[in-house]
């Protein structure tokens, strides 16, 4: 039929009428619309399809036709007019896209690189601790370098704020290290255009190294502080000059060589008596190694000293830290608490000059280095260098380490057996 205005006006919801002179021109009606629609034979797989030319009034009967017309050529050409209608609103759609995230990198500030790096990656995947630190970094060290945007960045921008911490290189290290981890994040999810550079990664590279400890004054060096035998002889009888929970908690590091975060956080059900005596296992999650794949509990028998400090801090632990504190938001004292009572009790600590206390006789050291003084003396006896990488708690490197699963158990407690009466006999002497 013709086009008839008044017919098109009066036709019911889910009808349709086609125009004879148009071959495939139809004119469809539905509760609200009115609309021209192309149907054919598609020539690239013969199927029938339609496209929407437009709804009347708006498309006149005439305008209809001569798009009809327009398509119908394309087909007769080999060309499909809804294929090539639906890869026009694609087009537009990604163009559309991608300006919506353009206009979104235009506003993305280095604080925001780090702030969707921090909530996104480092909260999900390192522990509180670990992440509390790195969120320290971004607030309190990107100052107003955090209100560039990240787009901007050049390499002095990113040189002059590592630098400005080159006064504490090893602080300067991690934050870099940290930046350039946000930016390798922001690039791999979009959030900043392939085009933009990491500086970070490439700023300063081999220039921020620590000096080591500042002692009066003058750098003490980076050297891996081990106590000799002479001067645990001396420190040993004289750690009851601390309180009890820093001599007891110096005293574990000696006798376990377990790490001070391990032995703050030691909890009443970690402890175990077993048919060899009594034990400390602490869990996986607690360790140094928690993110690495093939790292387990870290096991720690219980001898001499040790054995009895912890027995006595059972009794009144109630099921709880053996360390417990109210201060700490943790609920046990922590291993900065420890450290700062060891540097206020040096000879020349100048902290709290008001309060007189008693004075470390064996100086410039700190509680980890009792950990490695005991490996020491545990190498001296002759300990296969395997058994006292696990007594700290160390896992074996590479390929051993895949298939090497032995647990030494036997032998951390044969050589810590060893290493007790040495620490009494030095302690005697």
């Amino acid at each position: 039929m013709s086009f008839d205005a008044r017919a098109a006006k009066l036709l019911p919801a889910g009808q349709h009428f086609t125009i004879s002179e148009c071959p495939g021109l139809r004119f469809e009606a539905t509760a609200t619309k009115r609309s021209w629609i192309y149907r054919y034979k598609s020539p690239v797989d013969g199927k029938m399809k339609q496209t929407k030319i437009g709804e009347w009034p708006v498309v006149s009967f005439a305008a209809a036709t001569v798009a009809w017309e327009k398509l119908r050529l394309a087909r007769a050409e080999g060309a499909d007019p809804s294929a090539k209608k639906r890869a026009e609103r694609g087009e537009k759609r990604a163009a559309a896209a991608a300006e919506r995230e353009r206009a979104a990198m235009e506003v993305v500030t280095v604080a925001d690189v780090c702030d969707n790096y921090l909530v996104k990656y480092i909260e999900k995947n390192r522990s509180e601790k670990g992440a509390a630190e790195v969120r320290r970094m971004f607030e309190t060290m990107l100052g107003q370098t955090g209100e560039v945007r990240a787009a901007d960045v050049t390499r002095s921008v990113a040189f002059d704020l590592i630098e400005s911490f080159g006064h504490i290189p090893v602080q300067a290290a991690k934050l870099r290290a940290e930046i350039g981890a946000a930016w390798d994040y922001a690039l791999d999810s979009g959030r900043l255009p392939e085009s933009v550079p990491n500086w970070w990664r490439l700023i300063m590279r081999g220039k921020l190294r620590s000096k080591g400890r500042m002692i009066q004054g003058a750098a003490a060096g980076v050297v891996k502080r081990v106590l000799s035998e002479a001067e645990l002889a001396k420190l040993i009888p004289w750690l009851p000059n601390f309180s009890r929970i820093v001599e007891d908690a110096l005293t574990l590091y000696l006798w376990t060589c377990a790490r001070g975060s391990e032995i703050m956080a030691m909890h009443a059900g970690e402890i175990s008596e077993e048919s060899d005596g009594l034990w400390w296992t602490v869990p996986k999650d607690k360790t140094k190694n928690s993110w690495r794949e093939h790292a387990t509990d870290f096991r720690v028998p219980l001898l001499g000293r040790a054995e009895r400090i912890v027995r006595r801090r059972l009794e009144v632990a109630e099921g709880g830290y053996l360390f417990p504190s109210k201060h700490c938001a943790s609920g046990h004292v922590e291993q900065k608490n420890v450290a700062s009572q060891v540097w206020l009790h040096m000879p020349y600590s100048k902290t709290r000059p008001e309060y007189d206390r008693p004075r470390l006789p064996v100086d410039r050291w700190a509680p980890h280095d009792l950990r490695r003084s005991s490996r020491t003396l545990l190498a001296a006896l002759g300990c296969p260098d395997e058994v006292g990488e696990a007594i700290l708690g160390h896992m074996k490197q590479g390929i051993t380490g895949v298939y090497n699963r032995h647990a030494y158990d036997k032998e951390r407690r044969e050589w810590l057996a060893r290493l007790d009466p040495h620490l009494e006999r030095l302690a005697e002497s």
